[in-house]
Order: C-alpha cells, then structure tokens, then sequence
C-alpha cells in the first residue's frame, strides 16, 4: 500500500482483544511495508558500519606506505557512501509510508466504528476520548509501526557488527560483543517506571481534552449563568496537571537518554585503554585499534534506535489499548449486530408490519402514532435506544423479523430514532435537510409540519447573504438558536427521511404549548400510515395518539387512550399531571368517600325511573 492508494477500500477486521494485539494486527496487515522498510534499514546500517573497517583499511595501508591499498579503501569508502545515502532516504521514505498507512487504517476503522455506533458512541466512550483516540493515539501508534522496522534493522546491524569484531579481532571484539548487550538492556529496569509516567501523562491530557470538549459544547449556557470562569479555573488546573505530568514523564526519558549516553562513552573508555595496551605489547596493529575504535564509536548510532523504540512503545501501548476498547465496542453483545453491520444491505428488504419490544412488551402497531410513557426519562431513553438497535437484550422485531438480522443500512433506513438532545452540524439548511430519504416529504412540507416558520426567519436575519432561508448557514451545533428552535429542526430532519418507524424521544420538550399543539398537529398529518412512536409525558402529544402505552420498571403496565388512562391509572396520571405522592394519596381517599354516595345517587335515580313508570 503507498500513500497515494489512501484510503484502503476495505481496513479490515481489526483484533480488538487487547492492545498489543491490535498492534500485532497492524503489523501482519504491513508485513509488505515493514519488510521494505527493513530492508533499506539494513542497506543504510551495515554501510555506516563497515565504514570502521575500511578506516582502519586505509590507515594500515598508510602506515605499510601501500598506494593500491589506500585507493582500494578510497573506492570502498565511495561505495559505503552511496549505500549510506540510498539507503538512508528510502529507509526514511518507507518507514514515513508505514506510519501514514498504518495510521490511515486506524482512522478508517475508528471512522467505520463511529458510523456503526452512531450517537451510541459517545454514552459509552467520553467524547474527549474519542478525540484524543482519533488524532493523537492514531499518531503514537503509527509511530511505534515505523519504528519497529528501523529498530529490527539496527538490532540486526549490531548482532553483525558484534560478530564481526569477534572473529577480525577476538581480543577487542569479546569486550566490545560483551559490552554492547550490556548496554542495550540498561534502560531496561527504568522502562516500567517510564512507561507509568506517560500512562498517567495520557490520562491527565485525556481527561483536560475532554474538560475543553464539554466547556466549548457548554459555552453559551456557561455564559448564561456566568460559570465560564469557573469552568476556566477548571481547565487550568487540569493543564496545569497534564504539564506536570508531562515534566514528570520527561525528566525520566532525560535519564534513560542520559544513561545512553553515558555507558557507551565508558564502552569506548575501555576499550581504548584496553586497545592501547594490546597496541603496546605487539597484539594488534594499529589498524585494527583504529577499527574497533571506530566500530564502537559507530555503534552508538544504531544503539540510539533502542531507546526510540521503547519510547514508542511505551506511548503507543495506551493508545493502542484506548483504540482497541473503542473498536471492541458493538451495538450489542453477542456478535449478531457485527455481522448484520457487515452485510450488504442491497440484499435485505427493509420489513414492514408492527414494531414489539419482547424485553418490555411494547407494541407500536403499523401505521399507528403511539404514545410511550415512562416516569424516569432515563429508562425512556434507553428504551428508544432498544427500538432503534442499539442496546442489549433479546432483539426487537419489525414485522416478526429481529433488527440484529438486518445490514446496519436496512435497519437504519427501517427505524430512525431521534435523541432528545439532537445534534444539529454546522453548515448550511439546505445541507442540514439533505439526508437519505424516501422522497414522499419535501422539505417545506417537513419545515411546516415542524412549525420551522420562525426559525427560518431567525436564520435569514443572522445571514449577511442568504436570500433563501435554504441558504442560511447554522453554527455549530446550533448554538445561535434557541432549545427549542433546534428541536424544530432536527424533527424536520427526521421527517424529510420518512423511515418506515420513526421513535421520537420528547420531541417537543422545550417548546411552549402553543406551538406543540400545532406541532403534534403536524406530525399526525405528515406520517399518516407510517408508525410513530413518541416518547412523551405532554398531555398535548398523548391527545394526538392513537394508542398510549405505560411503561413502568421496565414493562408495559397500561395501554388505552390518553383520557381513559388520565381517569383509570394512578401511575399514569402522576406522571402526566406531575402529581405528587401527598396528592395521589388524598385523591384515593377523596375516592372513597364518594363511592358511597355515588351509591345512593344511582339507588334514588332509579326510584325516580320507576315511579315514573
């Protein structure tokens, strides 16, 4: 794979198990590349090592006064040259190959596991951490993938050039082969401390990420309520915490640095010391000092690679670990939902018929606007979680067939759920409006149907040039529009779409009255014939629906009409009415002392019917 055949048609099925696997994965996907890449390592290391023997070569032949032998070592020099210089710029080119493709798959799976979850991503994983995940995980971990090439071809270079110092010179070569291992391992126990240091440093700045995400998501009601500087105090002390972190974590990698740079200058100490007497005694030549002077000196280069790449690691291994729990997620447990998500959805018929929850009970039938009401708004919004495929548990079923059996694209286009906190993206209205749909509503109808009248105009007027309210740009997230202008929108979005079940989650939860009546009005007219199902304790909403359903600890309790449950269900009538444990209590008691005289009414009525007769 090179660069410019970005992005991979298909990233593959990452090994999501654990961290180092995932690592693992991504190597066996790059054997090509890294192979390369180790390739030219060991061009570009074997000739910036020999380059000490062709010195000692050329120093010999001058001390033999040897012209041939000193043009010999000049052309060998000149070979090593270009074997250094070609070798070194398409090491470089291949290994920046790996990094970029190896992070380009990770942004693909990430980017395929997004679309997957949709808004269920970010209820199991911190927004901030999926930030951090996506830019800068995804740069450690390509990191530690080009390293490794270049690593495998020092550690080779060294084992070689080890090797080769033994058997030219046995008497040097032994302390050098002895030494340089020694070297090589002696960051080793300070590894673990180092790697928990940039763990925590990782945690620290994923923790301020996310801090930020929420203070710049937050920022206008921050303002509204004057917060924005405690929620800055907040955040410096978070950085503060990361910079610390960041020291902390340095002043170990400054060490390790350190101790590499100190144990190969007392290699070279001794072996110099050493050389030297061998020198004086007749064991060696000058020559040969001068090699593995040279040799030694020389290695230092390839050893630096050691220490990169326990510092890659040790970065790359919590990235890793954070991008593997985010591809270890799935839209439910057990693997069926990652099987429908990888089927081709040409090949599935989007089923038709009543939509049932078996966890619950709750039957939406077909063509119906039904009403779900639930005391806590948490168990509600699982619950249209569950309706759309997105929570565990036994599978709910449309027309008698389970959404798990369905591709991700076929069940998305059969069930749409809309949150109650929709995100609106930035850009224009046309291309807020512009998502896949069935074509039957249009966006003025939908507009209307929303009751968007006064969030057109809103829009026209913050525009310096937009003629057409279509045209009128929205901030990000539309935050220039009020709580209730945004819900507007976003359910005329999900309207345009006209999806087979449509699950609305409060869809009118900060509108006033008016305009909910009007906008209840609305949905009715606009998904006739299509099943709805509306999340909601407005008594505005529930007088539109067809059929209103009681959900309570998690089952269906009571099913009717809105005015039926209102005079025949305590439960129901505490969460519509919001009324309170006291009041509930003491219109029971109410109740029982007018049955009696409901009694005796009824008796006197018909004394009066016969006497009649």
């Amino acid at each position: 794979m090179q660069i410019q055949d970005l992005p991979y048609p298909d990233p593959g099925v990452p090994d999501a198990r654990s961290g180092p696997r995932f690592l693992l994965w991504l190597f066996r996907n790059q054997l090509g590349g890294q192979l390369k890449a180790l390739a030219w390592g060991l061009l570009h290391f074997l000739a910036v090592s020999g380059l000490p023997y062709v010195v000692g070569f050329a120093v010999q032949a001058v001390v033999d006064r040897s012209g041939g032998r000193l043009a010999l070592a000049g052309g060998l020099l000149a070979v090593l040259g270009v074997g250094i210089a070609l070798g070194d710029t398409m090491l470089h080119r291949s290994a920046v190959t790996n990094w970029i493709t190896a992070a380009a798959r990770v942004q693909q799976l990430l980017a395929r596991k997004a679309a997957l979850l949709g808004s269920v991503l970010t209820r199991r994983v911190a927004a901030g951490e999926v930030v951090a995940v996506s830019t800068g995980d995804v740069e450690k971990i390509g990191w530690f993938v080009e390293a490794w090439s270049r690593f495998t071809a020092a550690a080779l270079t060294v084992g070689c050039v080890c090797v080769g110092l033994v058997v030219y010179q046995p008497a040097l070569g032994v302390v050098v082969a002895v030494g340089v291992p020694v070297l090589a391992i002696s960051v080793l126990p300070l590894l673990p401390r180092a790697t928990r240091r940039a763990d925590f440093q990782r945690e620290k700045a994923g923790r301020a990420t996310e801090l930020a995400s929420d203070t710049v998501a937050g920022l206008r009601v921050l303002r509204g309520i004057g917060g924005e500087e405690l929620f800055l105090t907040r955040y410096r002390e978070a950085s503060q915490e990361v910079r610390h972190a960041a020291v902390r974590s340095a002043r170990m990698w400054a060490l390790i640095s350190a101790i590499q740079v100190l144990l190969p200058g007392v290699l070279l100490i001794v072996v110099v010391w050493y050389g030297v007497h061998l020198a004086r005694t007749g064991r060696i030549s000058v020559g040969e000092l001068v090699t593995v002077y040279s040799a030694v000196m020389v290695l230092t280069y390839p050893l630096r690679h050691f220490v990169e790449i326990a510092m890659a690691y040790s970065f790359s291994r919590p990235s890793a670990r954070r991008a593997a729990r985010v591809l270890s997620l799935e839209r439910h447990t057990g693997g069926a939902p990652e099987r429908a998500a990888h089927g081709a959805p040409g090949d599935a018929v989007v089923p038709a018929g009543d939509l049932y929850d078996p966890a619950t009970g709750l039957l939406a039938p077909r063509g119906r606007l039904t009403a779900v009401v639930c005391g806590d708004p948490d168990a509600a919004g699982a619950l249209a979680e569950r309706l759309g495929g997105h929570a565990e548990g036994p599978p709910v079923l449309l027309g008698g067939v389970p959404l798990d059996e369905l591709p991700l694209e076929a069940a998305r286009t059969a069930v749409l759920v809309q949150d109650k906190d929709p995100v609106l993206l930035s850009g224009t209205l046309r291309e807020l409006l512009d998502v896949p749909a069935s074509g039957n509503v249009g966006p003025d109808e939908a507009l209307a149907a929303a009751q968007c009248a006064d969030v057109l105009d809103s829009l026209v007027q913050g525009s310096l040039d937009a003629d057409d309210p279509l045209d009128a740009r929205i901030t990000e997230r539309g935050r220039s529009l009020s709580g209730g202008q945004r819900q507007r929108l976003a359910l005329a979005r999900s309207l345009i779409t006209d999806p087979e079940v449509l699950v609305l989650d409060e869809p009118t939860s900060a509108v006033d009255s008016h305009t909910e009546a009007r906008v209840a009005d609305g949905i009715r007219s606009v998904r006739t014939g299509r099943t709805t199902v509306v999340f909601t304790s407005s008594p505005l909403l529930l007088d539109h629906a067809d059929r209103v359903v009681l959900v309570h600890d998690g089952e269906v309790v009571a099913v009717g009409v809105h005015h039926e449950l209102l005079h025949t269900e305590p439960r129901y009538r505490a969460v519509v009415t919001r009324e309170t444990d006291e009041e509930t209590a003491a219109r029971a008691v109410a109740l029982d002392e007018l049955e009696p005289l409901d009694e005796l009414n009824e008796l006197n009525e018909l004394e009066e019917i016969e006497e009649t007769a």
